[in-house]
């Protein structure tokens, strides 16, 4: 998978609200801690000075800053951030629901326009942008009702991670200096997210595309813009022009499992070799590394992810909500529903727990014992199972703790 851009990606694990995904290496950043706490006018002077020494007018920044609160529902949203348990099958049935489906197929006939431009311009496959319309506000509808600028100031404020939403917080005042954000009535997320798509300011001003020929960048209101701003972003986390991101396939009965998982990348073709079989019988893109995911183990659905599900990554930490956004985005691009399969019956959180605490004492780091399927306690599973001599497929069963 390509390199995940430190900053987008710390960013989106934290947004994602502990969710699980791949453990990818952050470079540590060498730059001093920005000012954090303190006195909010002193604070907010400092915001000034940073901002003005970057070129934006101090008048842009005045009336950025002008009547910036602290907002106490951010921090308690914050310190709360939700767990999130559902498996594949049931966040993918919930969120790629037909009604949305049918919306995302109108969309895309109402602006088939914008859509081929930013295929032509940016190489991104309609369905790809539409599923992250559909997943992150449905379609514009709930865009989130936190002021951003309060947000931002809050964050950054705040002591916990000043370094993440700082430039944010800058990067608004540029947007004010555009034109493109009213600091007093602009709401998105708690995390400083805006407009129908959910992007962050110093996403918005690096990418930002006005697709209406309004003058402005309007993330918020203007489809347009939200679609081909969307687009010009993906491209830039380097997404490839006619490649695949997901492919649903059929497995042999008998397979290395061991292979499975990202991180475990091996041409597409090896997989074919193995038996491994695309539903849409395309194969063409054998040449690419490929990875073979089973987010609920050999019997549940089962998915080639190329270099362009990397991108889903860098977007959203969660391998359960980016998996769902993929395949959203390949039935908005023709697939049929993936099939019905019945997947072994996972653990409960207190079995989860009594799980993590015998791989914990098998010398394997899962990571916090919080009853959550993450990364470390995948790739833990899938050692177990492969010591045992069960199929290696990650999904943590109680015929596994019990062998335990």
């Amino acid at each position: 998978m390509p390199f995940l851009d430190s900053r987008r990606f710390a960013l989106a694990a934290l947004i994602a609200g502990g969710l699980s995904a791949p453990a990818i290496a952050q470079t540590p950043s060498t730059e001093p801690a920005p000012a954090c706490g303190g006195d909010l006018t002193a604070f907010l002077e400092g915001v000034k000075q940073e901002a003005v020494s970057k070129g934006v007018p101090a008048s842009a920044v005045d009336e950025a800053l002008a009547g910036a609160q602290i907002d106490q529902k951010v921090l308690s949203r914050d310190r709360a951030q939700g767990v999130f348990r559902q498996t594949f099958l049931e966040f993918s049935q919930r969120t790629v629901s037909q009604a949305r489906l049918d919306i995302g197929r109108q969309k895309l006939k109402q602006y088939a326009d914008v859509f081929a431009r930013a295929e032509n311009e940016f190489g991104v496959a309609p369905g790809v942008i539409t599923a992250f319309w559909a997943m992150e506000t449905d379609f514009g509808a709930v865009q989130g009702d936190f002021n951003t600028r309060n947000a931002l100031v809050t964050l950054s404020h705040d002591c916990r991670r000043p370094q993440l939403f700082r430039p944010q917080l800058i990067a608004l005042t540029e947007m004010v200096q555009h034109g493109d954000l009213n600091p007093q009535t602009n709401t998105g997320a708690w995390a400083g997210e805006i407009g129908q798509v959910q992007m962050l300011p110093e996403d918005i001003i690096a990418h930002g595309v006005d697709g209406d020929n309004s003058g402005h960048i309007d993330v918020k209101g203007s489809a347009p813009d939200a679609v081909l701003t969307a687009a010009k972003f993906i491209q830039s986390m380097g997404w490839k022009k006619g490649e695949p991101w997901i492919q649903e396939v059929t497995l042999p009965e008998s397979l290395p499992f061991e292979k499975s998982g990202l991180g475990n990348e091996i041409p597409a073709s090896e997989w074919f070799d193995y038996g491994v079989t695309p539903r849409d019988g395309d194969t063409k893109f054998g040449n690419l590394p490929a990875a073979l995911i089973l987010p609920q183990g050999r019997k549940g659905p089962a998915f080639l992810a190329y270099p362009n599900f990397g991108i889903y990554l860098q977007w959203n930490q969660s391998f359960i909500y980016t998996t769902s956004a993929a395949y959203f985005a390949t039935r908005l691009s023709g697939a049929p529903p993936y099939q019905k399969t019945t997947p072994e019956p996972g653990l409960d959180v207190d079995a989860m727990k009594q799980l993590q605490e015998k791989l914990d004492a098998h010398g394997h780091d899962v990571g916090k014992i919080d009853g959550i399927l993450g990364s470390g306690t995948r790739q833990a599973v899938q050692k177990e199972q492969a010591r045992l001599g069960m199929p290696a497929d990650g999904w943590p069963t109680q015929a596994l703790l019990s062998a335990l």
